[in-house]
């Protein structure tokens, strides 16, 4: 058969939220070999964290075409249409779910199976990458990461030739240069750590106090989502509603902001966070990026992958001045690149995908669970994807209904109900019934 790198690659990329969304998309304008045009089909899937319009204009990634559908009927996609390489960016468990449904397809000619992470990985590492284990191509962010890969599939006795090194797709902008008579401190946000309220609270004071206490700095509070919206974590206290019951207004200094990292990152003069990704992509750029340690330095709160970075700091340092240095050996093994080596990032991945679309017949998608490897495990897991263990759909799968008329503004108005009961019942009613359970 002719050669899949002869003309357009025509790549699927199937999302679960905003932020895997932009990794996806962005990863795959990225792998595709540079002699090669790429038409890119958008697929998000149907869920709690399915981003809406507002979101996908932030994160500033575009397909030529974009459909929202659940995970049966993408499969039932990838039978009725052709393409070359398709992209999971998902939760591990959708990923499983997905690679289980496309090898029970039976296609004459599959398409190359691309997955990854979309920013550090911090907790559930071998979970995470045996769920992810049976794709062609494993993305891992650093070499760092790359390492760790091959040594969980490896470990296990799995094949490991799949993990390939990048970096993360949306590093980028302009090098770091201080601009006389602006001096911006950035806080990014996550929508689950910290987790609690109190913490949340904690936070918000001090970015409030470090305002007061610099009055001539500007000092912004930067959101990943408005009140209503999900991103990939829950976030059960939104900064936004905490700010409006704190007594005595915010300083003038001090503003809650949202929009595309990458512009906020344009004036920024110190990058602070817990643990977000968004301390990598201000270290490739060279701001000066600080890495919060007054919750600790745990793994619960993923802080703990900063430890050798040289930007661990608490508020009272960076009130009194402080202004962390990185460690570039760190900085290197962790694909921020800063030195100018990240044109070459996916030199490699590109590489592997130009080799298996160069192929004739790809080999059968084999992943690592199987319902012989995890009987206890991998049926329960296919059954929320609404598959059978051996990757065929369920009778109880959802039906996928046209587009137009009276059925979708009905099917639209249920869901919309229903992702609003589901957020209320999130950010209103668990805090309370977990008070009531405290007394």
């Amino acid at each position: 058969m002719p050669s899949r790198t002869s003309q357009a690659v025509r790549v699927a990329v199937l999302a679960d939220s905003d932020t895997r969304w932009k990794w996806g998309a962005l990863t795959a304008r990225r792998i595709v070999p540079e002699d090669r045009s790429i038409e890119l089909s958008g697929f998000l899937l149907r869920g709690r964290a399915t981003p809406t319009a507002r979101q996908l204009a932030e994160v500033g990634a575009e397909a030529d075409a974009l459909r929202e559908m659940t995970g049966t009927a993408f499969l039932r996609t990838l039978r009725e249409e052709s393409y070359d390489v398709v992209v999971l960016a998902l939760v591990g468990g959708a990923v499983q779910a997905m690679l289980h449904g496309m090898a029970a397809l039976g296609l004459e000619r599959r398409p190359v199976v691309v997955t990854g992470y979309v920013g550090v990985v911090y907790e559930k590492l071998s979970d995470g990458l045996l769920l992810r284990h049976g794709a062609d191509v494993v993305l891992a962010n650093s070499r760092h990461d790359a390492r760790r890969f091959r040594d969980v599939y490896e470990g296990v006795g799995a094949d490991a030739s799949s993990v390939t090194e990048a970096a993360l797709p949306f590093l980028g902008g302009a090098r770091y240069d201080s601009e006389e008579g602006r001096d911006t401190v950035v806080f990014a946000a996550q929508p689950s750590v910290p987790a609690s309220r109190a913490d949340r609270t904690y936070l918000l004071r001090r970015l409030i106090q470090h305002a007061q206490l610099h009055p001539r700095r500007e000092v912004l509070l930067k959101l990943r989502s408005r009140v209503g919206e999900h991103t990939t974590h829950v976030e059960e206290y939104p900064y936004q509603r905490l700010a409006e019951k704190l007594p005595g207004g915010l300083p003038s200094n001090f503003s809650l902001v949202y929009g595309n990292m990458g512009e906020v990152l344009d004036r920024t003069d110190l990058l602070v966070t817990v643990s977000s990704t968004a301390a990598l992509e201000s270290l490739h750029r060279r701001i000066p990026t600080a890495i919060l340690t007054d919750f600790g330095v745990r793994e619960p709160l993923g802080n703990h992958h900063f430890i050798g970075s040289g930007c661990l700091a608490s508020w009272d340092q960076l009130d009194s001045g402080y202004r962390p240095r990185p460690d570039a050996v760190w900085a290197d093994q962790q694909g921020v690149a800063a030195d100018g080596s990240y044109a070459s990032a996916f030199d490699a991945a590109r590489a592997h995908v130009a080799r298996l679309l160069d192929e004739s017949e790809l080999p059968a998608i084999s992943p690592y669970y199987t319902a012989t490897t995890a009987p206890g495990y991998l049926p329960g897991l296919l059954a929320r994807y609404h598959l059978a263990t051996d990757g065929t759909a369920l009778s109880t799968a959802p039906p996928e209904t046209g587009t137009g008329g009276v059925r979708r503004v009905v099917r639209e108005a249920v869901r919309g109900a229903a992702r609003g009961a589901y957020r209320h019942g999130v950010q209103r009613v668990a805090p309370v019934i977990r008070r009531m359970g405290e007394l």
